[in-house]
């Protein structure tokens, strides 16, 4: 008598190999997907705080210097390193070196500008930028809703 052998068939055949790739493929899209959505919220809490440490910055640069009204002061370039520097000289110095650094080429926020408003207690400090970096223009206004495309971060201080 002759004995039937039965051949096992093992290993993969190419069409489960094929629908292996594809699901592999489908789950590295959205790893990808998932590392672009990260990066991108990394970017904008890094402007944030950027813009929230350039706030603080003048509300310390104020508070150095409560005897003048921030509100009306306009930046102009000046050497405080001499003793002939008044409160009115060292306020146009703040403003202007507090510009320079949220305008600064290169930097997190785009199409920036800042605001400084007086209200009845002390004032408010204002940053607003174009986060998503579309529109064009710059920041007009932080009181209170942003401008479109613009984000506003605000501090209130009371010398």
């Amino acid at each position: 008598m002759k004995m039937k052998t039965l051949k096992m068939h093992t290993g993969f055949t190419l069409l489960e190999v094929m629908i292996a790739l594809v699901i592999f493929s489908i789950g590295l899209l959205g790893l990808a997907g998932l590392q672009s959505a990260g990066i991108r919220n990394n970017q904008i809490s890094y402007a944030r705080t950027i813009a929230q440490q350039l706030a603080y910055d003048m509300s310390d640069r104020i508070r150095n210097n409560p005897s003048v009204n921030y509100s009306g002061v306009t930046g102009a370039s000046a050497n405080c390193n001499t003793a002939s520097c008044n409160s009115t000289t060292m306020a146009a110095l703040d403003v202007f070196e507090w510009n320079a650094a949220i305008t600064a080429a290169g930097g997190p926020l785009k199409n920036a500008a800042g605001f400084i408003a007086a209200t009845a207690t002390g004032f408010t400090i204002s940053i607003g930028w174009d986060e998503n970096s579309v529109g064009g223009g710059v920041a007009t206004a932080c009181n209170p809703p942003a401008p479109a495309g613009f984000v506003c971060v605000s501090v209130q201080i009371a010398p």
